[in-house]
């Protein structure tokens, strides 16, 4: 059985207990983690994520990160001075992160979002060398009433997480997801 396939059984035996009402915003927070050359074959299969949430009782909602840096990019008035000067741009990185909370929270109160909801977030890999997925996962986390569920490709080592296994690593409270069964 292929890595994706056993990543979405280890996600359904996950979603599948219950869920505590008391729990914080970061103890809501799920990381089915996977190898980045299975990016596609993960996109491909979104729909199967949202067969199983439904199975298991549970409202679905996924955001897509991918293109939100170009979105939030042409909409700036200085955008040429920045392609031309590229370290000018992390002095306005927090604002594009601004942006990225302001259009997540606005997706999920026009979705109607619940206590009841699975919100998952893919296309994290283009944040990479912009924002950490820590500091938006801690921003985003607490909007979420339900559960946030993190597609994220990279590893999950001795409780450390490495977006496209990249060296910047951090320790994060979230729940792992693996192919082999969530931790």
């Amino acid at each position: 059985m292929s890595k994706v396939k056993r990543l979405i059984e280890s996600y359904a035996q996950f979603i599948q207990l219950p869920w505590r009402d008391d729990a914080a915003a970061a103890q809501r927070v799920a990381f089915c983690v996977y190898p980045e050359t299975e990016e596609l074959r993960i996109r491909a299969n979104l729909g199967e994520f949202e067969l199983t949430t439904r199975q298991s009782g549970h409202d679905w909602i996924a955001f897509d990160l991918s293109d939100t840096f170009a979105r939030w990019m042409a909409e700036q008035k200085y955008a040429e001075g920045y392609f031309r000067s590229p370290s000018k741009l992390p002095t306005v990185l927090h604002r594009y992160l601004e942006w990225l909370v302001d259009g997540f929270v606005a997706n999920l109160d026009a979705n109607e979002v619940d206590d009841n909801h699975v919100v998952m977030i893919y296309g994290v890999g283009s944040l990479f060398g912009l924002l950490k997925v820590k500091e938006v996962v801690d921003r985003l986390a607490p909007h979420v009433p339900g559960r946030l569920v993190v597609l994220f490709p990279g590893s999950f080592e001795q409780n450390n997480y490495r977006l496209l296994d990249g060296y910047d690593g951090w320790n994060y409270l979230a729940t792992p997801i693996l192919p082999d069964g969530a931790r």
